[in-house]
C-alpha cells in the first residue's frame, strides 16, 4: 500500500514529537543546574557586655549649702554608679523605686537629725532591703547625728551599708558670734580620709552590682559616741525674735525661698511666723543685705555660702 508524500510527512512529525516527549505525554523540562554553593562564614564573638551601672539618689536636706555641696562631690567621686540628687525641700516625694541605692544625707542640729529631716523619712514608708548609706555634715560637733540617722533608715527597713560625717564650717550664727567658725574645714586630712571612704563606698557598690556580699563600713567616732542630743528648743531662745530692717530689705524674696516650714510671707517685706519657726537660721544666713536681725545679732556672724 503506497502512501501519499502529504501522509509520510505528517507520520515523521508524529514520530519526532513522540520523541521528544515523556509518558505521560508532558515535554521532559532540562534538569536546572545546581547554584554553586558560597563559602560559610563564621559570625565574630562578641565580648561580654559588663551589666549596666547601678542608678542611685541622695536625698538631701542642706540649710547653708554645706551638705548639698559634699552630696554633689560624693555623687562626682563615684564611678560604678550614677546618683541623683534630690533636695527634700524644693522637690516632691522622690519615686525610690527606680534606684538600686538609697542615700540620706543632712547635717547635724544641736548633735542630732533635724526635725525636717526627721519628717521626711517618716513619710518615705518602708523600704525593705533597699541598700542605703548615710551621711552628714557638721560644725562645731556631729553628736549622735549619724547614729540616730543610721536607726531611723534601719527603721525603715533600709540596709544601710555605709556612713560617713564630714567636718564643714559652722553655719549657726551663736557659734559663729563665739569663734567656733572652723571657716577652714574640712582640712586636707580631714579631706583625705572623706576621699578614702568614698573610694571605699564605690567598692561596696561594685559588689553590690556583682551579687556579692557586702561589708558595712559606719564610721562613729568615740566623741559621737558619748555626746547625747541637746535640747531643740535651745535654738529658739538663742534666736529670740526676728525683725526686718526695711531700710536694708530689697523685697528680693530669697528668705522666704529657703525657709523649710513656710514661716515667711511677703508682704512685700518679709513678715515672720514665730509660731512655724524653728530658728534653722537660713533665713538671717542667706539675707544679701542682711537686713534680717535679732536682738542678740544683726549684721554679724552670718553664714551666707559653702566654703568650695
Amino acid at each position: 500500500m503506497k502512501m501519499g508524500r502529504r501522509k509520510f510527512l505528517k507520520s515523521i512529525a508524529f514520530a519526532g514529537a513522540i520523541a521528544t516527549r515523556g509518558f505521560s505525554g508532558c515535554v521532559s523540562e532540562p534538569e536546572p543546574t545546581p547554584a554553586p554553593s558560597m563559602p560559610t562564614r563564621t559570625a565574630p564573638t562578641l565580648p561580654a557586655t559588663a551589666p549596666p551601672a547601678p542608678k542611685g539618689i541622695i536625698c538631701y536636706y542642706s540649710a547653708s549649702g554645706n551638705t548639698k555641696l559634699a552630696c554633689q562631690y560624693i555623687a562626682n567621686k563615684i564611678k560604678s554608679a550614677k546618683f541623683d540628687l534630690f533636695d527634700i525641700v524644693k522637690e516632691k516625694s522622690p519615686d525610690l523605686d527606680k534606684y538600686a541605692v538609697v542615700g540620706l544625707a543632712t547635717f547635724a542640729d544641736f548633735w542630732s537629725v533635724p526635725y525636717y529631716f526627721c519628717s521626711f523619712l517618716e513619710k518615705l514608708g518602708p523600704h525593705t532591703k533597699k541598700h542605703a548609706f548615710v551621711f552628714n555634715t557638721y560644725g562645731s560637733a556631729s553628736g549622735k547625728t549619724l547614729i540616730r540617722l543610721k536607726n531611723m533608715a534601719e527603721k525603715n527597713g533600709f540596709n544601710v551599708v555605709a556612713g560617713y560625717s564630714l567636718h564643714t564650717p559652722e553655719s549657726y550664727p551663736p557659734l559663729r558670734a563665739r569663734g567656733s567658725t572652723f571657716d577652714d574645714s574640712p582640712d586636707e586630712n580631714e579631706l583625705e580620709e572623706f576621699n578614702e571612704f568614698i573610694s571605699r563606698f564605690d567598692n561596696q557598690l561594685k559588689s553590690i552590682q556583682e551579687g556579692n556580699a557586702v561589708n558595712k563600713e559606719i564610721k562613729i567616732s568615740f566623741l559621737s559616741r558619748i555626746l547625747q542630743e541637746l535640747p531643740r528648743t535651745q535654738a529658739r531662745k538663742d534666736m529670740g525674735e526676728k525683725y526686718v530692717d526695711e531700710s536694708l530689705c530689697i523685697e528680693c524674696g530669697v528668705c522666704k525661698s529657703v525657709c523649710p516650714y513656710g514661716a515667711i510671707q511677703l508682704k512685700p517685706k518679709p513678715v515672720f511666723d514665730m509660731d512655724k519657726c524653728f530658728g534653722c537660721w537660713a533665713c538671717y544666713n542667706h539675707c544679701t543685705e542682711k537686713a534680717i536681725y535679732t536682738k542678740k545679732y544683726k549684721g554679724t556672724s552670718q553664714y551666707p555660702k559653702p566654703s568650695k
